[in-house]
């Protein structure tokens, strides 16, 4: 009798007739600990040292003590100590290794390793790690086996072409390193084993394996229970509620873009 009464109870009526589960963007924009990167176990921010004009118009040297692995990073990063004292954590480039002997400033040599204001890198360069607004401590060019390329020297600043292969102009007093970051080759590696790639996305905060929405109920996700029979369209406003926005948000076309002639 008890669990019929149960049965017409209106929280229960309330769980029969909702949605049902929550689906991963909803539960992901609540912040929990399942979806929550381990940044506990990360060494330290990677980015340029903080030093004066004064020290950056001349040259200030540094030693690589160590080559660390960052937890949720592709590429290993360095612990360099300054002549300063200071030490700072950075990505470090191709060929770099323990021990050697690293320049940072404006009269630094062009080599692998040195950092330098984009404005002092000759053209055909191969930078990483750049700045977009000088002192920001380095934005673009980080995972491993990228690099930039210093295209040229402009009254307008210097023009960089990413790896996304776009251009852009950015200060002459940005700093980048010289060089390509290492680790290139790291995403050519199968995993195997569905367990490394669990503790990969796990390290970045990421939700491993995840379920096509299509392979869903209805009452689970938009496009769930869509059959054999086409599919439900996949774009989604700007403003749509976050059980709703899933698929293309807010995109601008779908679909493979036109060849232009």
């Amino acid at each position: 009798m008890i669990k019929d009464l149960n049965r017409h109870s209106p929280s229960h009526r309330k769980q029969v007739e909702g949605m049902g589960k929550r689906i991963r963007v909803q539960r992901r924009g609540r912040g929990g600990s399942t979806f929550r990167a381990s940044t506990h176990k990360r060494v330290a921010p990677v980015k340029y040292p903080s030093l004066s004009k004064e020290q950056l118009a001349n040259t200030v040297r540094g030693r690589v003590e160590k080559i660390l692995h960052d937890p949720g990073r592709g590429a290993p990063i360095a612990k360099v100590r300054l002549e300063t004292d200071e030490d700072y954590h950075s990505v470090i480039p191709e060929g770099v290794y323990e021990g050697q002997e690293i320049e940072i400033g404006s009269q630094a040599s062009v080599g692998i390793g040195n950092i330098l204001p984009v404005g002092n890198i000759p053209a055909g360069a191969m930078i990483c790690d750049i700045e977009l607004s000088p002192g920001d401590g380095g934005k673009i060019a980080r995972s491993s086996g990228t690099y930039a390329t210093v295209g040229a020297h402009t009254p307008q600043g210097t023009m960089i072409k990413f790896p996304s292969g776009k251009t852009k102009y950015v200060n002459d007093l940005c700093y980048a390193t010289i060089g390509v970051v290492s680790g290139s080759g790291r995403p050519e590696k199968p995993f195997l084993k569905a367990g490394t790639m669990f503790k990969k996305k796990k390290a970045k905060g990421h939700k491993y394996p995840r379920t096509r929405g299509r392979a869903m109920v209805a009452a689970l996700h938009p496009y769930g229970s869509s059959g054999k029979g086409g599919h439900k369209v996949t774009t989604v406003s700007r403003g749509a509620p976050p059980g709703q926005k899933v698929g293309l948000i807010a995109a601008r076309q779908s679909g493979r873009k036109k060849r232009k002639r």
